[in-house]
Order: C-alpha cells, then structure tokens, then sequence
C-alpha cells in the first residue's frame, strides 16, 4: 500500500514538474516575442531617425544650392551693368573725339580756304552739287571748269595740277620766272585779258587758266599728263 502510494506521489510531482515546465516555457518563449518585437520596433525607429536626418540634409543642400544660384546671378547681373556703363562711357567719349575731329577739320578747311583766297574777291556765282565736296578756291574752280564746259571727272586732274603749281593760291608768286596766280600765268599780267582784277580774283585767273590749258591741252588730265612728263604745263 505504502509503495503504491509512492509511486503515485512520484507521478504526480512528475506531472506538476512537466506542467511546471511547459507553463514556463510558454512565458519564456512570450518574453522573446517580445524582445524581438521591441528590437525590431527599435530599428524602425532609428531608420526613420536616420531617415529624417537625411531629408534635412539634402533640404540644406538644396537651400545652399539656392543661395549660391541668387548670388552668382546677382554678380552675373552687376558685372552686365558695370560692362554696359563702361561700353556707354566708351561710346561717349568716341562720340565727343568725332564731333571734336569733325570741328577740327572744318576749321582747318575753313582756314585754307582763307589762306589760298589771300584776302581776295569771293566768288558769289552758284556751286554745283557735284562741286560741294570742295571749299575755297577750289570750289570756284571746279563750278568754272563746268561752265566752260568740262565733265566733273577732269577736275582731279585740274585740281592736282593747280596744287602743284601753286596750291590754289591767288596770290601765288614765283619770284624766279615771274610767274603769278593759281595758273601760274607767266606773266601774270596776261591774266588781263580776262579782267583787269587779275591780281586779287580767283575767278578771273582761273577762268584764264582754263581757256590756256583748253587751247593747249584741250583737257585739265591733258595738262596734268604733260606736267607728270615734263614738270611744267
């Protein structure tokens, strides 16, 4: 009786003991599904930590990137302007030294002109278009030359001839021969054919001058080619 008594009381411990153990086991195995649950909520959050960090980093790249693009186009923008100014500083000056050149010239022609008429009569008779270019005694040359019956084209001729001889001046003299005028008439006195204001007219002499080389030479270039040849007309 006694031992069947004892084997029931080791069975039974037996069965407390695996009851005991699977009880156990059960929370043990709860409390690692926990754990884990909590490793891995743990990483969730650190990724979305890492993620955020990330998202502000490349939000200040972007905001750098903006930043820099303003100031480069604001320098791109005041070097324009600096380049602008300088070019229309540059353009005012060039403007002022043509205007400046273009009074020069004019006063010089002015002064020639008064240089080569010498105090004399002015010519008051019309000068044609095709004349305008020149001023002076040479604009009453070649408005003569086409009224005694020329082509315009032989004034380059007459006007190189006449420079040569006595640069247009009315009251050009060679003291050597004698020679007197813008023709160099020799002497001058045969000017008077003419008008007795042979001395002090332009008009006078070259309307002469012109009758001598058309009786001549026919042409001013048939003139001019005879003075290249032979240094004299």
């Amino acid at each position: 009786m006694n031992r069947l008594w004892s084997r029931v009381s080791v069975r039974a411990t037996s069965v407390g003991l695996l009851v005991v153990g699977v009880i156990g086991g059960v929370y043990l195995g709860q409390d690692r599904e926990v754990q884990q649950q909590g490793a891995e909520a743990q990483l969730v959050v650190q990724a979305d930590a890492d993620e955020m960090q990330l998202l502000k980093l490349r939000q200040s790249e972007h905001a750098a990137a903006r930043a820099w693009q303003r100031e480069a186009e604001s320098d791109a923008a005041a070097k324009a302007a600096a380049e602008a100014k300088a070019a229309a500083t540059k353009a005012r000056a060039l403007e002022k030294k043509a205007i400046a050149q273009k009074a020069a010239e004019k006063a010089a022609a002015a002064d020639k002109a008064k240089s080569e008429s010498g105090g004399t009569v002015a010519y008051t008779g019309p000068i044609p278009t095709s004349c305008k270019e020149y001023v002076g005694n040479r604009a009453t040359g070649c408005a003569l030359m086409l009224d005694a019956g020329f082509k315009i084209d032989q004034f380059p001729c007459l006007d190189k001839l006449w420079k040569r001889e006595s640069g247009w001046n009315a009251r050009a003299y060679n003291s050597g021969s004698g020679a007197y005028g813008i023709p160099q008439a020799l002497p001058g006195s045969k000017m008077a054919s003419i008008a007795d204001d042979w001395k002090t007219n332009p008009a006078t002499q070259i309307k002469w001058g012109l009758g001598y080389i058309e009786g001549r030479y026919d042409t001013p270039c048939g003139a001019w080619s005879h003075s290249e040849s032979t240094g004299w007309y």
